[in-house]
């Protein structure tokens, strides 16, 4: 029958984990907020933003904590998306 694809198929990865940029940009994408509606409800610049969801620069506390505030979630599915993936669906 040819390669595994032939059926419009293509395999992933079960349960990747997210980097906790890609969660930032999920959950802002899920709200269809732009970097700057982001930057807006959390304090936290576009340009920083930009830096957090390429994973240029790690997410500390501090801006875990506003952007949990933003998005009315815990912070924990922001710096630990590898553990609260499942909360992260919800929140979605």
């Amino acid at each position: 029958m040819g390669s595994p694809h032939c059926h419009g198929f293509v395999s992933a990865k079960p349960n990747a984990a997210l980097s906790t940029g890609e969660v930032i940009r999920m959950l802002r994408e899920l709200k269809d907020w732009t970097q700057d509606d982001l930057a807006a409800r959390s304090g936290i610049s576009a340009a920083n933003l930009s830096l957090l969801e390429n994973g240029k620069v790690k997410i500390g506390k501090k801006r875990a904590e506003q952007l949990a505030k933003a998005f009315e979630i815990h912070p924990a599915i922001i710096m630990f998306p590898e553990y609260e993936s499942a909360e992260i669906r919800k929140a979605a």
